[in-house]
């Protein structure tokens, strides 16, 4: 079974070009929440999570909430092994799926093809996997002979259509949603919402980031309020609603 576990875990970022003595520390804490402080060195260090503590296990379905900068994309970064902890421990157990930025790999010049097998090897997938899918994603994007063609030449819209065909092509056991649900013209968003209530579903864990309260609602049990990078509520969503 699945399973997060984190203890006390901080995740700070230094910035070097700052001076701690100019009004830019008093706007930095501002636009993230307060946590701005010196390290030993008179470095200015912005902590983005701060003695976070929590247990995610199979079956959770979590909605992380907060403002900007509350920390929401650090800690989905976090499990998605893009950054380490400073301080504390992280142990996962599960394969981590992440849908954080699903035009992450696609090459304008190089056709829809090919991006599927190099998109493909980014989430995780060998060429024989890719292989067997290819023709799934193929028709689930709906781009016919473009697939021949540079991505260069596609619309937003159809660049969208691959990149979402592509990234939920896994079986996860862990998935990681950053705002995702908004992508898409209105007609492949009836597609998309099926897919990615499939993918809900055959997944162990699921942790979405949004702002969307009715999302949240709709395919959440629980809800993880952030706020200046600490966990201010976790448990039921109404109360993390209200509480955010």
């Amino acid at each position: 079974m699945a399973r997060i576990d984190l203890q006390n875990v901080s995740v700070e970022f230094p910035i070097y070009n700052v001076s701690a003595r100019s009004f830019k520390k008093s706007f930095l804490r501002l636009a993230t929440g307060g946590n701005v402080s010196e390290d030993a060195n008179k470095h200015i260090v912005v902590r983005s999570l701060n003695q976070v503590s929590l247990t995610i296990k199979h079956g959770d379905r979590v909605g992380l909430i907060g403002h900007n900068g509350a920390g929401k994309s650090t800690l989905l970064k976090l499990f998605a092994d893009i950054y380490e902890p400073n301080t504390g421990n992280i142990r996962i157990e599960g394969r981590v799926s992440p849908m954080l930025n699903i035009m992450h790999g696609i090459e304008a010049e190089f056709t829809g093809y090919e991006n599927i097998y190099i998109r493909g090897t980014i989430l995780g997938l060998s060429r024989k996997q890719i292989d067997n899918q290819i023709d799934e994603i193929a028709n689930f994007s709906g781009l016919g002979d473009y697939l021949a063609m540079p991505v260069r030449t596609y619309s937003n819209g159809m660049m969208v259509r691959l990149a979402f065909a592509i990234s939920t092509s896994i079986m996860p056991e862990i998935l990681l949603i950053d705002e995702v649900f908004g992508a898409g013209d209105a007609d492949f968003m009836v597609k998309a919402r099926e897919r990615m209530i499939s993918l809900v579903n055959q997944s162990s864990i699921v942790i979405i980031a949004s702002h969307a309260d009715e999302l949240i609602k709709e395919f959440c049990n629980k809800a993880l309020v952030l706020e200046s990078g600490r966990v201010k509520y976790f448990g039921d969503i109404e109360t993390a609603i209200q509480v955010k």
